[in-house]
């Protein structure tokens, strides 16, 4: 039986950036689960029009509600994360949920201190006035092009951000930003935990906003952890690349490795002379 798969958006966007997984998938005979963070179920132009669900979200908030959703199902399912989803995967993972999990640009947890220039830069609209946390600020598409669509054309980034982009919750970005400087954050994994399923970062050698460098820095932290932890770059890709062209290569990575995971750990391992 084939395992459920549930999608995690990241900021800035919503389950409709998963649009072209959730179709592939699907043709593959599998279920799949795009719930949107808590709030967030309008379509974009609702959002657009009124972002106060989005003002009103924060970290714990969104992870409550996958985890509940995560625990209804029937069996584990395969997690995939996409940026601040990514980092939502990590502590779903962390509290023994899932067969497997995928960060895809995945933002980082407590722990890992990377804070590149471009990440600052990526989210500088956010990042201003941080005593104002309660806002939902939208991206031009000048903002959205070098945060998300650095390796898109022009006229190709303006269309991703005329789909897909909606205001960024301040308050989630800066929960994450601080993370560090919070001892009871929510966005909180148990890097040295043996029990857990299986966990696969996903870079974007271009990207922007989770640069390479930062997922590699944040999967070394499962380094003493017995789980299998693993890493996989793909060179030339942006912060865009769940929709960007060549996301089906990203996509069947992504749940190839997922299968052949929770394969490996379900099926009996025989010695060679039996």
């Amino acid at each position: 039986m084939k395992p459920d798969i549930v999608l995690i958006h990241g900021l800035w966007m919503t389950p409709l950036s998963w649009e072209h997984w959730v179709d592939r998938f699907s043709a593959q005979g599998y279920r799949v689960h795009a719930p949107a963070w808590p709030g967030m179920e309008g379509n974009i132009e609702q959002l657009r029009r009124d972002p106060s669900p989005i003002a009103a979200m924060n970290v714990s908030k969104i992870l409550e509600h996958y985890d509940r959703i995560i625990r209804g199902l029937e069996a584990p399912p395969i997690i995939m994360g996409h940026s601040f989803g990514g980092a939502f995967v990590q502590v779903l993972l962390s509290r023994g949920l899932g067969a497997a999990g995928v960060g895809v640009d995945a933002g980082t947890v407590r722990g890992v201190r990377d804070l590149p220039i471009s990440t600052l830069r990526s989210a500088s609209s956010l990042l201003r006035n941080p005593f104002s946390r309660h806002k939902a600020i939208p991206f031009t598409a000048e903002q959205f092009r070098y945060a998300f669509g650095n390796t898109l054309s022009e006229a190709d980034s303006r269309a991703a951000w005329e789909r897909y982009a909606v205001p960024g919750s301040r308050n989630v970005l800066l929960e994450g930003a601080f993370c560090n400087f919070n001892p009871k954050t929510a966005l909180k994994a148990d890097f040295a935990k043996s029990d857990r399923a299986p966990l696969l970062f996903i870079a974007g050698g271009e990207d922007h906003v989770v640069p390479a460098s930062v997922n590699k820095s944040n999967a070394a932290k499962y380094a003493k952890s017995g789980a299998v932890t693993e890493l996989k770059e793909f060179p030339g890709r942006s912060h865009f690349t769940v929709g960007q062209a060549g996301w089906e290569e990203v996509a069947d990575y992504a749940l190839n490795w997922a299968v052949e995971q929770i394969a490996a750990k379900v099926t009996p391992i025989r010695s060679a002379t039996a």
